[in-house]
């Protein structure tokens, strides 16, 4: 029997699943960490807001902690909303007894909705009898000027109040920035040197449970063994995947999904099989006569795709070897810089169209996409403009957009004359990777029956 790393949580119970003990839960086992959960409130809310709290009796939060820990003691332990200062006596009290360490606190306040969840009395004995037990607090520029006392209105604002809480017995502090204009830069303090970790805002509105699920994630690597900046480092990422994917589950807010690294990587298992079985049809089907002489390339996208790694392709592209086709090297994600670029700017004009070909272009297999009713656009590359030449990897970008644009959505050929040092080309373009297959061998019967008439 394996054994695992466990981690707990003590916070409030979230009926709409987005934040709370579910989004803990959620993010522990994304990071293959055994959850365990206290809950100190059943609050009232959907995807619209905080509509009632109602918080448990610290003697019934008292046994769920002490059965729990009388059970082992867990590797790191996050603190997320207590109610109110009955309860949060009796978590320093038990948390004193059993000698917890690595304990991560998110010092939820009030909701995003105003609601407020913990009490006045309670936030005042967070900072006498917590924050000395604390080897991470993760507040957002609302709490940290609540507990520290200082306003945020500047950047140096937040060492100031770091250091305050410092003083009070925090051993380490991470200033979320997500309520920041602009960029979203978090502010690690450990006493002695500040840490800036910048992060890109991820359009889409407010999401629902990113401070739970950050603060989770820190202390699912605590609990990994992990020291806090490198947890705090990776927690980074995981929240951006997790906010990329939010997901809208109800009338009001999106939530974070905290499983979107899991599910992610398991679309790429199916994509690769499925890219392999449709490249061994191309390979049986001999579509040599297609491949220009720049040689061919296929990508396929994840559903969502937003960075080259999301997109499958071949890093040594494909061969021609007469009439057959020749792959040297194996398909991998972020295989292909070039075709990932097409993909992506497909998909955003139309995330369903997620596959895309490169074969060579001339006159007859023009007509032979007319002929088989597809759509076609182009561009010109010696419309480019400039400072889209002058940046390296942009001009398909460039190219692909400006055809879309043309016809106003996007359609199965995008094709181009070529240009200087610049091979003319035709891409095909399709929702999936099985689709695209199919096209590519109906231009290519169509095509081998045109050369043979002649």
């Amino acid at each position: 029997m394996n054994t695992i790393k466990t981690a707990l949580t003590v916070a409030g119970f979230d009926p709409s699943g987005g934040a709370g003990l579910q989004a803990d839960l959620k993010t522990f086992s994304a990071f293959r960490v055994i959850g365990k959960s206290v809950a100190t409130s059943i609050t009232i809310q959907n995807t619209t807001g905080v509509k009632g709290v109602h918080d448990i009796s610290s003697e019934i939060v008292e046994q769920q902690i002490k059965v729990i820990l009388e059970d082992g003691i867990p590797g790191a332990v996050k603190i997320g909303m207590l109610g109110n200062e009955s309860i949060v006596e009796t978590v320093v009290r038990l948390f004193r007894r059993y000698r917890i360490k690595n304990l991560v606190v998110d010092p939820v306040i009030r909701s995003s909705s105003g609601k407020l969840l913990l009490s006045m009395k309670g936030v005042e004995m967070l900072k006498a009898r917590v924050f000395p037990l604390t080897l991470l607090l993760t507040p957002n520029l609302y709490e940290t000027e609540v507990l520290s006392g200082v306003k945020i209105r500047k950047p140096s604002d937040r060492l100031r109040a770091a250091r305050i809480l410092i003083k009070m017995g925090v051993k380490n502090v991470l200033i979320k920035g997500g309520h920041l204009k602009g960029e979203p830069q978090d502010f690690f303090f450990d006493g002695k040197r500040p840490l800036l970790l910048d992060a890109n805002r991820i359009a889409g509105g407010d999401i629902h449970g990113t401070g739970c699920t950050l603060a989770s994630a820190i202390t699912a690597g605590l609990a990994q063994g992990k020291n806090v900046v490198t947890s705090v480092r990776e927690a980074k990422g995981f929240i951006e995947v997790a906010i990329a994917a939010a997901v809208k589950s109800g009338k009001g807010t999106a939530q974070v999904e905290p499983l979107a690294g899991l599910y992610k990587n398991a679309e790429r298992y199916r994509i690769n099989d499925r890219f392999f079985r449709a490249v061994e049809v191309l390979k049986q089907s001999c579509v040599g006569a297609l491949i220009p002489e720049v040689q061919s390339n296929i990508g396929f996208g994840i559903e969502d795709a937003r960075v080259l790694g999301d997109v499958i392709g071949f890093p040594a592209r494909i061969i021609k070897c007469g009439e057959n086709i020749l792959i040297p090297v194996s398909p991998c994600f972020g295989g292909s810089r070039h075709v990932a670029d097409i993909v992506l700017t497909v998909m955003q004009f139309d995330p369903s169209k997620r596959a895309v070909m490169n074969i060579k272009y001339n006159a007859d297999l023009i007509k032979v996409c007319k002929d088989l009713k597809f759509s076609l656009s182009s561009f010109d590359r010696a419309k480019e403009p400039k400072k889209i030449r002058a940046l390296e990897g942009s001009s398909l970008e460039w190219g692909t957009a400006f055809a879309i644009g043309k016809c106003g959505f996007v359609p199965d050929i995008i094709f181009d004359k070529g240009g200087m040092r610049k091979e003319e080309m035709i891409r095909v373009i399709s929702e999936d990777i099985e689709s695209l297959i199919d096209k590519i061998l109906k231009i290519h019967k169509r095509y081998s029956q045109l050369l043979r008439r002649r």
